[in-house]
């Protein structure tokens, strides 16, 4: 079959697949695997296959882009030690865990010959990144915390980068190279530092282009170029290319699109990243279903079982014990919370590619290849489908009731009236439209503003919760101003260092709590109630 044939009846299958999944109201991409096991299953026509060049030349660019372009660095910096906690030390922690637990397993049972630590470790390194995409559509459906989403993108952004890294780093040890801890250290340290500083030259550059064109077609193109270019840019100095699409992506999102583009210009650029992400997560997504032999799973059922528990308590061990260790800090979590984060570390397509881009001649090469694609395959599939009920059995989140939905709506509503009257202010000042047509546009808005504002007053006395949540949110911007105001009266002398410092103090508690309150983060042995983080 043509490689062109291949690719429409694969669009055309997702497309089907994604009207089936929201009819049935399961997972998009656990339904794209099971399409794609299926139709593999039953050879129903010849799919390209996952390769590393199709992976990394096409598909992960784009998607890490997409998901840095709309992370908020704010957010992203206030839980900087977390999600780094997790995504570097973390994920070698769990690594080495994985490796140490599948050997022991291995050796007690005595279903693999000659399967030791270095084999276990390639595999550890393999599977270690994980791929949250499957769930991170659920979170949103489901109104979760928007602190926990970030956790789960942000360490999934972060670990991409470092588990390519570290793979190669074990590759090539276990082929024959030179290791030493400081070595190795350098190298690791060297790949992703350098990644940052190349995403960020990339990032840079396009921002200061952006800023000084006004063309929704020219400032798509230039997001392209920055996603693609920081990538291949990186990768051909031998650096990490993931962290630096990952760098890029989140100086354009933050950055490029608030100082450079118009509001109707990052429409279309939002717009054009979502279509992308859409129609990349259904290739990778399918190509993984389509790439799995059954059989060949099957025959190897123990070790992939095996190799599954050992990935999922080492994963555990981590997530706890760095959730343990934030307590101690300002970013700490509810234990609730460190259940769904072990749970919702799915792996993904980088561990397929990973895994079949070993020497032909490799050590027990088969065998990896299926631990890979089974744990993958469980991955997505059963811990994909038991998300939604965890979420609610833990009573992190519920589904959105008709008062939340409406709330949203309106307060969206009234906030687009703000947007446009504010417009229609700066057209009238800068005399772009004549009198007559801006007065009746405001006495228009006017009228909307004044049915909006009513809606959400009757909503409100429905529940006190949205009334909390609009205070939480204002407590929090004004404690912004204060703290911008002490520093400015020290820096002008106003006051001294010593005062500026107790004040600063007291205000950094503040902040604290109200971060606390507007992630919903419970005190200490409190259950959070349901859906009360639906719009957090």
């Amino acid at each position: 079959m043509h490689f062109e044939l291949a690719f429409v009846l694969i669009f055309a299958i997702a497309t089907a697949v994604a009207i089936a999944a929201r009819y049935f109201k399961i997972p998009y991409t656990v339904a794209l695997v099971v399409a794609g096991l299926l139709l593999g299953t039953f050879k129903a026509f010849e799919p390209p296959h996952l390769t590393k060049e199709l992976l990394f030349a096409i598909i992960l660019p784009g998607l890490l882009f997409e998901a840095a372009f709309h992370v908020e660095f704010r957010k992203f910096w206030k839980n900087k030690m977390a999600i780094h906690a997790l995504a570097i030390p973390g994920l070698l922690a769990s690594a080495g865990l994985t490796a140490f637990i599948l050997t022991r397993v291995v050796d007690g049972l005595d279903f693999v010959h000659g399967f030791g630590m270095l084999s276990a470790l390639v595999f550890a390194s393999v599977i270690v990144s994980t791929d949250p995409i499957a769930v991170v559509a659920l979170f949103k459906s489901l109104g979760a915390p928007k602190r926990l989403l970030i956790l789960v993108e942000g360490e999934s952004l972060l670990n991409d980068g470092s588990a390519v890294v570290l793979f190669t780093l074990i590759v090539a040890v276990a082929t024959g190279g030179q290791f030493t801890v400081g070595g190795a250290m350098f190298d690791f340290i060297k790949v992703f530092g350098m990644g940052v500083l190349m995403g960020s030259a990339v990032g840079f550059a396009v921002a200061q282009i952006i800023k000084r064109v006004d063309d929704a077609m020219v400032e798509i193109t230039l997001t392209v170029i920055a996603a693609y270019g920081s990538f291949v840019l990186a990768e051909h100095f031998h650096y990490s290319g993931v962290i630096a699409s990952v760098v890029a992506g989140m100086l354009c999102g933050n950055w490029a699109t608030h100082e450079g583009m118009s509001p109707a210009t990052r429409i279309a650029v939002e717009s054009f990243w979502e279509y992308l992400a859409f129609a990349l997560n259904s290739v990778v997504f399918l190509l993984i279903g389509l790439e799995v032999q059954l059989s060949s799973l099957l025959a190897s059922w123990k070790p992939i079982l095996a190799a599954y528990v050992a990935v999922m308590v080492a994963r555990a061990v981590v997530v706890y014990g760095v959730s343990a260790l934030l307590r101690f800090t300002k970013e700490k979590m509810p234990w609730t919370w460190s259940a769904v984060l072990t749970w919702s570390g799915l792996r993904g397509a980088i561990s397929m590619v990973l895994v079949l881009g070993l020497p032909t001649d490799f050590p027990h090469r088969e065998l990896l290849v299926n631990m890979t694609f089974g744990v993958v395959v469980l991955s997505i599939i059963f811990q994909g489908l038991t998300m939604a009920p965890l979420l609610r059995k833990l009573r992190i989140t519920g589904l959105k009731d008709a008062f939340q939905e409406q709330y949203e709506l309106a307060r969206g509503r009234l906030g687009a009236i703000h947007a446009a009257q504010a417009a229609l202010e700066g057209m009238r000042r800068a005399r772009e439209i004549p009198g007559d047509v801006v007065t009746q546009l405001e006495k228009d808005y006017q009228e909307k503003e004044v049915v909006a504002e009513k809606e959400l007053t009757a909503l409100k006395q429905q529940s006190m919760r949205f009334h909390e949540e609009e205070h939480q949110e204002a407590v929090r911007r004004v404690l912004i101003v204060e703290k911008a105001a002490l520093l400015k009266a020290y820096q002008s002398a106003t006051i001294g260092k010593e005062a500026f410092a107790r004040l600063t103090a007291d205000l950094d508690e503040r902040i604290a709590a109200a971060d606390a309150a507007e992630n919903h983060v419970p005190p200490e042995g409190e259950t959070p109630p349901v859906a009360s983080a639906a719009s957090a």
